[in-house]
């Protein structure tokens, strides 16, 4: 297997939507979601995990080592009983096994991190006690995101849209079109920032620097193939990487986040922005602390 990385990073995602829904809020009719004190618009890190595994699976496709776990229309068992069948452990022999090989369960916590790319980076939960009582254990992934914000406020709209297609003969015989609603942000600038724990790859996951590079481009690419009429355009604008020198770092994160400002290119407009060119980008690499290195990507 390929060594583990040696050096902690944090990273900050920008990315903006246009005329789109980035991440609906199911408890408030899929309205994109908004922090109600601020009125910050916000995407989950679920969401966001969620386009890199897409991304990963599109490229990999199902490669050796490039699974994806968390993945629609196949249930966790059915993933959980690979490791098992491999290591010829059943639920009911897994006791006695257990007992006889006081490693085992870190056996098929090691398989399942070989096997699949998103339980390597991001982690999992896979105790599934259903009839199979299989249970693969819980890992904690090195990388892990923030709930993206909006840089400035965002307005949600309701656009009414009519279809020509009715649903049933009954309402074709009473009405020629039918009504439907659509939720938009006309535009908005995100931020996210995330961490990638050196640490954590080494002692559990043995997440590679390959790993740390698919990541990368996974984040750059995460809206090119996940394209839709309900996300309008998306792009992801810029990624910024802080590099420490070491495993456990050399600065707190929070320090590093400070350095990246987004700021408005004209500070004296009022007006909503409209466009990611409405906005100024900037890291202060003088301030980094020393053992830090910034990568500008995007």
């Amino acid at each position: 297997m390929p060594e583990p990385i040696k050096n902690r990073y944090e990273f900050v995602i920008l990315f903006d939507v246009e005329n789109g829904n980035p991440n609906g809020d199911p408890d408030a009719g899929n309205m994109p979601r908004v922090d109600p004190e601020t009125g910050l618009g916000l995407v989950t890190d679920v969401c966001l995990k969620r386009k890199i595994r897409n991304y990963v699976e599109t490229v990999k496709e199902d490669a050796a080592g490039y699974r994806i776990y968390i993945k629609d229309g196949v249930p966790l068992n059915r993933s959980d009983a690979e490791a098992y069948a491999e290591l010829e452990v059943t639920g009911k022999n897994v006791k006695e096994k257990k007992k006889a090989d006081p490693a085992l369960d870190e056996k098929i916590r090691d398989w399942m991190c070989a096997n699949f790319y998103d339980i390597r980076t991001f982690g999992a939960v896979m105790t599934t006690f259903v009839k199979a009582a299989l249970n693969c254990g819980q890992i904690r992934g090195p990388v892990q995101l923030g709930f993206a914000r909006s840089v400035e406020p965002v307005m949600p709209q309701e656009v009414t849209i009519t279809r020509v297609a009715i649903t049933t003969e009954a309402d074709a015989e009473k009405k020629g079109t039918e009504i439907g609603r659509k939720y938009i942000i006309p535009y908005g600038l995100y931020r996210c920032e995330g961490y990638v724990s050196a640490n954590l790859a080494r002692k559990t996951t043995g997440f590679s620097e390959e790993d740390l590079e698919l990541l990368w481009q996974a984040i750059l690419n995460m809206f090119e193939h996940d394209h839709s009429a309900a996300r309008g355009k998306m792009a992801v604008r810029e990624l910024i990487v802080f590099q420490h020198d070491c495993e456990l770092g050399c600065a707190p994160a929070w320090k590093l986040f400070e350095s990246v400002k987004v700021e408005r290119t004209d500070k004296e407009d009022s007006t909503p922005a409209r466009s990611y060119g409405d906005y100024r980008v900037t890291v202060d690499e003088s301030a980094l602390p020393a053992g830090v290195t910034c990568r500008r990507m995007g």
